[in-house]
Order: structure tokens, then sequence, then C-alpha cells
């Protein structure tokens, strides 16, 4: 039997270039990923700790900010109230200017963002416009549905019209009724509105990806938010507020979304026996 021989140049080599292709992925990584390295090192950076799942930038005066934590207590229980129980974790980074928020978001836009990461990690990014618990709830929505459907279900899956529409049904901001019925008719009035009587629509399956949402201008992204809103209120209106646990139950077993978001909604018509005019018309 012949005997390997011991190559100490061989391993230096080997070693060499196994230090060049590391370095080399750890600067593609924060290349890409810039925002998701910041915040994952949010730790090392003079934001202050409140908590292992709270940051607080140092330019935020420290009377207004029992304010703000009260603010994210309650949108918590918003959050609970309306999925049953919450389950979210991510990480909360209050930013105090708009080039904090753009070095932990990776954007300028919105009051809010919400990033999660395939191994499980997530984070609520709050721009100095989005301390308040409308914004503060829906981000803690998009957080929801990761923590319960994982990042390759939540990315691979939910249609961005979905995701985004369920995260309005605890945002305030452009409908106040939360009777599911007269929430659903608020939204049908604001797309009928934005779409001139429905004469310039958005289909749904325009806005499944992350681009198709959000990659037009400021008309495209509100309308898109309003059909969202709109579809996603009248399948609630259907199904009832344990709609969404058992859509959740349904991809978790293995359903895929389409097919349970749509038989759901199948049976829900069959049940009401809606009027014609209570129909979406997209």
């Amino acid at each position: 039997m012949k005997r390997l021989r011991f190559s100490f140049p061989l391993v230096l080599s080997i070693t060499k270039y196994l230090m060049v292709g590391l370095l080399l992925s750890f600067i593609s990584y924060y290349v890409l990923y810039s925002h998701i390295f910041y915040c994952q090192t949010i730790g090392f950076s003079t934001f202050e700790k409140v908590n292992k799942k709270l940051y607080v930038s140092p330019g935020i005066a420290p009377g207004h900010r029992e304010q703000m934590y009260a603010t994210i207590l309650r949108a918590r229980q918003r959050v609970a109230a309306f999925w049953g129980t919450a389950t979210g974790e991510a990480t909360i980074i209050l930013c105090s200017s708009p080039e904090e928020y753009q070095k932990y978001c990776h954007s300028s836009e919105g009051a809010g963002c919400s990033l999660g990461t395939p191994w499980g990690d997530s984070y609520i990014i709050l721009n100095p416009f989005g301390l308040n618990e409308d914004v503060i709830s829906h981000e803690m929505c998009h957080d929801e549905l990761f923590t319960r459907l994982g990042w390759w279900k939540t990315t691979r899956q939910i249609p961005q019209w979905f995701n985004e529409g369920l995260a309005l049904m605890l945002d305030r901001r452009f409908v106040v009724e939360t009777d599911s019925l007269q929430r659903y008719q608020s939204y049908h009035d604001e797309w009928m509105y934005l779409t001139h009587g429905a004469q310039e629509v958005l289909e749904l399956e325009q806005l499944a990806s992350m681009k198709g949402f959000f990659g037009g201008n400021q008309r495209h992204v509100m309308l898109a938010y309003m059909t969202a809103g709109m579809e996603v209120s009248y399948w609630l209106m259907l199904t009832g507020s344990q709609g969404v646990g058992v859509l959740m139950e349904g991809i978790q077993d293995g359903r895929s979304f389409d097919e349970s978001y749509q038989g759901m909604k199948k049976a829900g018509e069959a049940r009401r026996r809606l009027p014609p005019s209570f129909y979406p018309l997209h």
C-alpha cells in the first residue's frame, strides 16, 4: 500500500486559495447585500440596544423613546388580534434620519421595510416617518407571514399582492374600517376612483412579483396597493377571521397557495351568494 506523502507547499497553496475564495465571497456578499450585513452587525454600531430585538438611533431623543416603545407594543397587539397570536421575532431598528434608513433598508422609499433571510433572521427598519402604529403593524404583518411559512415558501409561493394586501388589513392609513364588509367596500371605492371606473386596471398576475408590484411610478404603486387591498379584503369577507390561519395550515401541509386561496374563495362565494356588484371587477 502506498503512503500519501505530506506536502506542506500543497497544503499552503490550498489554504491560500480557500482564503482568497472566502474573501471574495465576503466582498460579493457585502456589495450585493450590504443592508443585510449592516442589520446583522447592528450590535456593533452606535445604535443603542434596548433589548436583543430593538435598536434605537442615537439621534432619537430620550423623551420620545417611551412613546415609540408604547406604539410598538400596540402594533404587536394589533397583529396578535388579527393573526390570533404574534409569533414574529424580527429585530426592530428605529432610524432618525433618511440616511440611516437608506443604510439599513437599502431604499429611500416608504415609511418602513421588512427584510428576511434564508437562515431565518428578520428585520424591521423604520424611518422617522414610520414610527406610528399603522406602519409598524404593516411591517410586522410581513414578518408574521415570513415567520410562519419561512423564507422559501414566502418568497417562492406567496404572490406579492397577497403579502401586501394582507399587511394592509392591519394598516389603516388608506381605509379605516375594520368591519370586513365595510373595509372591502371602501377598498373597492378607492380602486374604482384610481382606475377611472375600472378603465385602467392592474391584473393580479401583474402584481405577483416585487418588480411587478413596485416597479412603476407613484400611481402604479398606489393602484397596486389598492388592488391588493380590495382583493384580500374581499377574500377575508368571504372566509372570515379564521381564513388566514386555515390558509397558512394548508400551505404548511404542502398545498399550493393558489389551490388553497382559490378553493377557500370559491367556497365562500358559494356560501354567501353575494350580488354581482360585490365582486371585484379585475
